[in-house]
Parts: structure tokens; C-alpha cells; sequence
């Protein structure tokens, strides 16, 4: 479903929209504390839901004006934006408020992304984040993965971590005595509303048996070192581009008349190895393939990053 309505929209910010509401959540629920955010809780608020998307494509102004309305860097604040942005204006639960902090004797002890309340009158909160971790661990069929194999490019993140984070504390702010004091009595159900990617070395055997906690239907991509770079993308594409951080959540679609005026070009592979030599960080590329019309379309995603990196990347995800 995501596929035919991802192919049928045009506008960037909507489709980002679109990829967040429908893309398979990375966790499968992680009870009892953590719940999933569910976005429909009748095939009318979805279906709704498809034709608001569709009428916002044909006419994207309004969403456009609120995202243009702060300079966004964080693809989280993006992912934010486009969800308190749909929950308000779209046909399905309401938004109650946004980034509300809990504060005790001065000292913000955190803050829940987003209050809302169904059609049917259940209160939610819900926990908002947009991950893309690598996939640092061992390789092969004999070795199950554990969710601290899954770190973040620049090593300053891993996913047990953030679970842990989720569980034990972001998860909790709304049932604590002291948030009645925030403004919003009553009780509150959390939920984890979870998207993202995760990435897999290409081309050094199996990809490993997920963990657990991961939901199977997670978007994949891969990725490669910087030595291994131009065998795998001969096989892989012939139009390449990085993908700047915002551009981190759908995937991209440039019709003829945008593809001169992407924020970064088009290129060959052997220029983008150029590119990305100097690195010290992996960086997110994408391979597009041309349709019948000349549009550009991505076929898929990953990461090229540094030789030293993999090393680098087994060791944190070890870190105890």
C-alpha cells in the first residue's frame, strides 16, 4: 500500500508525511511498557487518511508554510514537524499538545512528544523517533543479532541504548504524580512510534537473524566500505547521489524538471567515490534508476563508509 501511494505522490515533504504514517515501525511491541503507537483504529480513519494525503499532494502549501516557518536541521524536529503537523490538521486522533517538558523544582526532567486523543476517546502519548542504525555486528546464518549490534553512523548511538531510554524513561513521564502539575491530569497510555532504516554490510555472507525486538518489515538498505565501494556500485546503479540528512525518510523521487535543482547532483559512481574519500563519517548515498517519463526514482540506499569504520563499529557495539 505504502508503494502505490509513495508512487502516486510527487510533493517531497508530503511523501516524507506518507512514509512516516505507513512505513513499517522498526520494534514489534515490547510490552508491558512498551506499546506501539496505532495510527488507525478504523479502515475509515485510514482510508481517509489516503485521500487527505492525496489532496495535500495537489496542493502542499499550508504544510510547506509550517515547515518553513523554523530553519529544521534534525531529522528528528523534521519527523516532529510532519507528525504534530498531520495531527493537526488530518482526519484521524487529535493533537492535545506538543512537546510538553516535565520540570521539578526547576529541573526539566524530560519532556513527551506528543498528547493526543483518539476519535474513539482513548488519551495517548506518544514517543516519537526516526532511527538509522548500521548493522555492526557479526555476519552469518549460526549468529543471532542483538539489538546493541545495530549502532548509529557516527558511533554516538546504539539501538539497545535508545530502547532502554524509551522503556525506562521517556515512556514513563506521563504517569508520574508530577506531571498532572504540567497541565494534563488524567492518565495517559504511552506508545512508541518508531520508523527508520537499518543497514547491512553487503557482500560478507548472510544477513544475520534479526533480534527479537526488531519488526521484520524494517526498511533495509546496506552498506560498503569506501574500498569496496565501486565493485559493489557497478552492479548497483548508474545514477548515484548523497542524500542530505532531511532527506533521510521517503524514498526520493525527482521528476525532470527538479533533478538540476536537487541539493546535491546526480553523479557517476567514480565521481561520488571522489566525493566521499576525505570522509570521516559513512555517508548516506542512493542509487536511482530512470522511468518511462525520465523521472529519477530510488531504487536503493546505504551507507559508503570509511575502512577503519567496521573496526570502530564492532567495538562500541561491544562497549558495555
Amino acid at each position: 500500500m505504502l508503494r502505490a501511494l509513495l508512487d502516486a505522490l510527487h510533493d517531497p515533504a508530503v511523501r516524507d508525511l506518507a512514509w512516516l504514517l505507513l512505513s513499517a515501525d522498526l520494534l514489534r511491541p515490547q510490552p508491558p511498557a512498551g506499546e506501539l503507537a496505532t495510527l488507525f483504529h478504523t479502515p475509515q480513519e485510514l482510508a481517509e487518511t489516503l485521500d487527505f494525503l492525496r489532496s495535500l499532494d495537489a496542493a502542499p502549501e499550508p504544510l510547506h508554510r509550517d515547515l518553513a516557518a523554523t530553519r529544521i536541521t534534525r531529522l528528528g524536529r523534521y519527523a516532529e514537524r510532519l507528525l504534530g503537523w498531520f495531527l493537526q490538521h488530518g482526519p484521524a486522533a487529535r493533537l492535545v499538545a506538543a512537546g510538553v517538558p516535565l520540570r521539578r523544582a526547576g529541573v526539566t526532567l524530560g519532556e513527551c512528544d506528543f498528547l493526543l486523543e483518539t476519535q474513539e476517546g482513548a488519551r495517548l502519548h506518544w514517543e516519537l523517533a526516526v532511527k538509522c542504525y548500521l548493522h555492526a555486528g557479526h555476519s552469518g546464518t549460526h549468529h543471532a543479532s542483538e539489538l546493541s549490534d545495530y549502532v548509529g553512523p557516527n558511533l554516538k548511538d546504539r539501538f539497545d541504548l535508545k530502547l532502554a531510554h524509551l522503556l525506562g524513561h521517556q515512556l514513563l513521564l506521563s504517569a508520574r504524580e508530577d506531571f498532572a502539575s504540567a497541565g494534563y491530569p488524567g492518565l495517559w497510555t504511552p506508545q512508541m512510534f518508531i520508523k527508520g532504516w537499518l543497514f547491512y554490510r553487503h557482500g560478507h555472507g548472510e544477513t544475520p537473524a534479526d533480534p527479537v525486538e526488531l519488526d521484520p518489515a524494517h526498511g533495509r538498505g546496506w552498506w560498503v566500505t569506501h574500498g569496496e565501494w565501486l565493485r559493489f556500485a557497478s552492479a548497483h546503479g548508474r545514477h548515484w547521489r548523497t542524500l542530505p540528512r532531511l532527506e533521510w525518510l521517503a524514498p526520493r523521487r525527482y521528476r525532470v524538471d527538479e533533478q538540476h535543482a536537487a541539493s546535491t547532483p546526480f553523479v557517476d559512481a567514480q565521481t561520488l567515490a571522489a566525493q566521499t574519500s576525505q570522509q570521516h563519517v559513512p555517508t548516506m548515498v542512493a542509487a536511482f534508476d530512470e522511468d518511462a517519463t525520465g523521472d529519477l526514482l530510488e531504487r536503493s540506499r546505504g551507507f559508503i563508509v570509511p575502512d577503519d569504520w567496521p573496526q570502530r563499529a564492532r567495538d562500541y557495539a561491544r562497549q558495555q
